[in-house]
């Protein structure tokens, strides 16, 4: 079916009413041939869902590693914000996933960032978050 909209040329950067579109819905669901099918042919790796989120940020939360490597690739920059501040290296840093959070790092993502909570990847890396907006 992926194939079909390709060679039909469908937008296939069109969205869902989450704001979903679907490399992100591949990436939080482990379908890695769909992923790289569709960063091949022009789906916009860097979209965000309506909270702000990507298809790495999901890929990370699901511990679908091998897809959140391929995504660190893309060209959107390692510092992208969801709505609440979050980077993909803080959900790196919380969900444990190391190799992920390396690659970022060796990316350029800027560790110190905080979101709106004031939690930043140092923090997140040692299980430390806040609930409450920094003042």
């Amino acid at each position: 079916m992926l194939d079909t909209f390709i060679e039909a040329h469908y937008d296939l950067n069109v969205r869902d009413e989450q704001g979903y579109t679907g490399l992100i819905l591949a990436a939080y669901h482990g379908h890695e041939d769909s992923v790289e099918r569709l960063i091949s042919a022009g789906a916009d790796p860097c979209a965000k869902d309506n909270r702000g989120n990507t298809a790495l940020m999901g890929a990370i939360f699901k511990g679908e590693l091998s897809i959140a490597k391929r995504l660190v690739q893309a060209d959107c920059g390692p510092n992208l914000t969801n709505n609440a501040g979050q980077t993909a290296a803080m959900y790196a840093a919380l969900f444990k996933r190391t190799e992920v959070l390396k690659a970022l790092t060796d990316q350029g993502a800027d560790l110190t960032i905080r979101d709106s909570m004031g939690n930043d990847v140092q923090g997140l890396s040692k299980g430390e978050f806040q609930t409450l907006p920094a003042r």
